[in-house]
């Protein structure tokens, strides 16, 4: 029997697009999260779906980003931000919250904050 995927774990689409638009929702709400929240659009819909269809894929579901897009060439695609440890930790700050609110699994908890942080880790692109 397979494994289950991050993204059954998670509740399908369903479940990643409730914690892609937590996550977008806290980058606004929180006071902490400003310069990041600055690096986006007013209206941060394209961001949302990018993301949801991003992690679709990159959680075992629907590769929709990558039928869409192509390659997803993250760090490329981030480039024209300055991005640092500070940005990565404010990014961190609001996917933690959202996991927190709405991933009950602690292992799988767990499982995504790893995952995440390494990304946004990968993400820097300014000297510090």
């Amino acid at each position: 029997m397979a494994a289950a995927t991050t993204y059954s774990q998670l509740g399908g689409a369903d479940g990643v697009r409730r914690l892609v638009d937590r996550f977008y929702d806290l980058m606004t709400e929180l006071p902490a999260a400003e310069t990041i929240r600055k690096m986006h659009a007013e209206d941060m819909s394209e961001s949302r779906d990018k993301l949801f269809k991003f992690l679709s894929g990159f959680f075992g579901g629907p590769s929709l980003y990558i039928e869409e897009y192509g390659h997803p060439m993250l760090r490329a695609r981030h480039m024209p931000f300055s991005i640092g440890q500070a940005e990565r930790d404010q990014w961190m700050l609001c996917m933690n919250q959202a996991i927190d609110e709405l991933v009950e699994d602690i292992h799988l908890a767990a499982q995504l904050r790893h995952s995440f942080y390494r990304t946004a880790d990968h993400m820097r692109n300014r000297q510090e």
